[in-house]
């Protein structure tokens, strides 16, 4: 399993970051990997909330599969990965007391067999955390200078 947190500052409130990301089906404007996210339950928010997301990064792409398991508006949005690949990911936001949010996402992931297991996960860490980086950048772009 490896484990990758990409974390940066944004000049906004923690509201005004939840509100960015609370709708998952928005996530593929600030994603560069997700290519298209639908739904797989009625419920779109909150807990329990289930979907899926084609995801392409270079020439791999994947039909992942989630389930939210977390959901404090302005603090935590936690998911599992149920596809795949196995695990955890978060987006935690932290109040800096100066009017910006400190955005963490971390993820916890496990590669099957035939992604190349251990081997998968250690090749892709560097551009898994690379495509983050860039995602998170886009998003703090996105809420910083809306439009």
């Amino acid at each position: 399993m490896i484990t990758i947190t990409v974390c940066e500052t944004i000049d906004a409130t923690p509201d005004a970051v939840w509100d960015a990301i609370e709708d998952i089906e928005s996530h593929t404007e600030w994603m560069q990997d997700a290519v298209r996210i639908w739904f797989t339950s009625e419920k779109h928010t909150g807990v329990g909330a289930t979907f899926e997301c084609l995801t392409r990064v270079g020439p791999l792409s994947t039909l992942d599969r989630f389930a939210v398991t977390r959901w404090e508006p302005g603090r935590v949005l936690g998911i599992e990965h149920r596809g795949a690949v196995t695990g955890t990911a978060e987006f935690r936001l932290r109040d800096t007391h100066e009017g910006s949010t400190r955005f963490c996402w971390e993820e916890r992931l496990r590669f099957p067999w035939w992604f190349g297991g251990v081997a998968g996960e250690q090749a892709a860490q560097p551009v898994l955390r690379s495509v983050w980086r860039r995602n998170v950048a886009r998003l703090k772009a996105s809420i910083e200078q809306p439009g």
